[in-house]
């Protein structure tokens, strides 16, 4: 994948990550969630094939799914 920009990254363990990154692909593009692993201590990080790739014009389903979610989640903490 050509230009890619990580707008955040989840840590799993000391060898595992969530990176979600916005990037371009044949001249379209997208938003990645993909989880990446290090052999070398975090200096390198690759990509797995776990991971699921959005369409800008999925971002807005995200969005209200994950809104959805935190909702949920302060029902259960009240």
């Amino acid at each position: 994948m050509a230009d890619s920009k990580i707008l955040a990254t989840i840590e799993r363990s000391d060898t595992e990550q969530l990176q979600i990154s916005i990037s371009e692909y044949k001249g379209k593009s997208y938003l990645n969630m993909r989880i990446f692993y290090t052999t070398d201590g975090g200096e390198t990080w690759l990509p797995t094939k776990k991971g699921v790739t959005f369409t800008p014009d999925q971002l807005d389903l995200l969005s209200e799914a994950v809104e959805e979610a935190k909702e949920e989640f302060m029902k259960d903490a009240e």
